[in-house]
């Protein structure tokens, strides 16, 4: 089975991610390219019918950071740091969202990291309907820093509150 297949089933069958209910419908055999459906349901209805907010927000939340785990391997830590979500319009149904990484972004993190071990980037996607019409815009802020620079960054600060 590909990771890819893992990252997809995974989200899937994940009580966490099943709430939200929204379901990773594509993803690219490296893990670059996701894309998730929201579909409206009375389970995640509003008051006035639209998509409640916190589910449009709960499907995009976890996606950049699982993704870019995946991508950069086990020697990276990736954190989310921040995110906003900028409601545009009530959705009344259907939604969509891509989450992409291109290779150049990667390869510039990869250097960045190389040289400063550690840095924060941030990540715009939004969610449309199938004609992409935007209905939210969703902005994630990600701190990425190689895994022995985090650990020894965790442990100076573990001994400054000692002390």
């Amino acid at each position: 089975m590909s990771t890819a297949t893992i990252f997809k089933y995974g989200f899937n069958l994940s009580p966490m991610y099943r709430r939200t209910t929204a379901r990773v419908v594509e993803i690219s055999d490296d893990l670059k390219r996701v894309k998730i459906k929201v579909p409206i349901s009375y389970k995640n209805k509003n008051y006035v019918g639209a998509i409640f907010g916190g589910s449009m927000f709960a499907a995009t939340d976890p996606i950049y950071m699982i993704q870019l785990v995946q991508i950069l391997g086990e020697d990276y830590v990736v954190w989310d740091k921040a995110a906003t979500i900028n409601y545009k319009r009530p959705a009344k149904e259907h939604l969509y969202c891509e989450f992409l990484f291109s290779e150049g972004e990667i390869e510039t993190i990869k250097k960045q990291i190389a040289e400063t071990h550690e840095m924060t980037i941030e990540k715009t996607t939004y969610l449309t309907n199938a004609n992409t019409q935007v209905f939210a815009e969703v902005i994630k802020t990600l701190y990425i820093a190689e895994k022995s620079f985090y650990k020894e960054k965790l442990k100076k600060r573990k001994q400054a509150k000692s002390n």
